[in-house]
């Protein structure tokens, strides 16, 4: 009897953190899921330039392919 007392207490306990946890998330997002104007993340590692083959940042990709890059 105590055993399933304390086990629905540990389970409540678990969806409390986890629901809290998201909601948290969801309301005050951390800085590396902060995304710029055109939906890049602001933390995003730089990408192969597809005809060069060289580091960029993903910012300027999405620009080139939107129309507004060199």
């Amino acid at each position: 009897m105590l055993t399933r007392l304390l086990m629905r207490l540990f389970i409540a306990a678990a969806v409390a953190a986890v629901v809290g946890g998201l909601g948290w998330v969801y309301v005050k997002p951390p800085e590396g899921m902060r995304v710029t104007r055109e939906g890049v993340p602001h933390l995003s590692p730089p990408v192969a330039h597809p005809a060069t083959g060289e580091a960029i940042p993903l910012e300027r990709l999405v620009q080139h392919y939107k129309g507004g890059g060199k």
